[in-house]
């Protein structure tokens, strides 16, 4: 009997790309890649952050390189990209939220929310996608959407907006780019404990709101999201595309 074979989750002579990955989901997102054996560049506007996480890396005998690089910058991002990549793997983490209720958003915080979440994020993928296509390599493009992408939330309608676009966007890039084997998806992550939630979660009625949410009782950690990143990233996931992952802990089942 010809038993089938279990797709390989390493990634070993890929080349990744992690934006935003000087903290939280970002940096999971990068260590999981580096440990299965990806070479990673690792971006984010603050150099200090990416600078320790590939010394720490590197100790571990992971390939990782540190690039300063601020997503909103659409220009610089997508001459770094031409310059550095191709790049096998992107996963666009980098994010920002202004959170207030609808009736006092400020236009400064809506343009800046979706300058970094919608803007920045289509144009990093474009980016990946072009040199991808012109070295005639298929790869897998991953944004960091959220549970907010699929449903609302107190004091979040920007950050859902930005969130919709981007389930949107990546629907019509998987449909487009699809024909040169690049998979296009999101994961959508439930509250996950990063210092970009810790204010969230420092309000008590907030907190209980949440958990009441969360159908498995608990928030997230950023190792919740390290295994579905290196799902979406690998051959495991060879017929996924133009969908969401949803790591929710069943919040969108009802």
């Amino acid at each position: 009997m010809d038993l089938p074979q279990t797709p390989s989750f390493r990634l070993d002579g890929k080349r990744a790309l992690v934006a935003g990955a000087s903290s939280g989901i970002g940096l999971g997102a990068a260590v999981a890649l580096a440990r299965a054996g990806a070479e990673v560049t690792l971006a984010a506007r603050r150099a200090a952050p990416l600078t320790e996480l590939r010394d720490a890396l590197a100790a571990e005998g992971c390939a990782v390189i540190a690039a300063p690089l601020d997503v909103a910058d659409i220009e610089a991002a997508a001459g770094f990209v031409a310059s550095a990549g191709p790049f096998d793997v992107l996963v666009n983490a980098a994010g920002l939220a202004r959170h207030s209720p609808a009736t006092e958003t400020t236009a400064a915080d809506y343009d800046a929310v979706y300058a970094v979440n919608t803007r920045g994020a289509y144009f990093l993928a474009q980016a990946v996608a072009k040199g991808l296509i012109a070295a005639g390599r298929p790869g897998s493009i991953i944004t960091i959407s959220s549970q907010m992408g699929h449903v609302g939330g107190i004091d979040r309608a920007v950050y859902a907006a930005t969130k919709h676009a981007t389930e949107g966007m990546t629907k019509s890039m998987a449909i487009e780019w699809g024909p040169h084997g690049i998979r296009v998806n999101t994961l959508c992550p439930t509250f996950i404990r990063t210092p970009l939630t810790e204010p969230t979660f420092a309000n008590p009625e907030r907190l209980a709101w949440i958990e009441g949410k969360i159908k498995l009782g608990r928030t997230g950690t950023v190792e919740d999201i390290m295994g579905p990143v290196l799902f979406l990233a690998s051959d495991a996931s060879a017929l996924v595309t133009g969908t969401a992952l949803l790591v929710d802990g069943g919040w969108t089942a009802d």
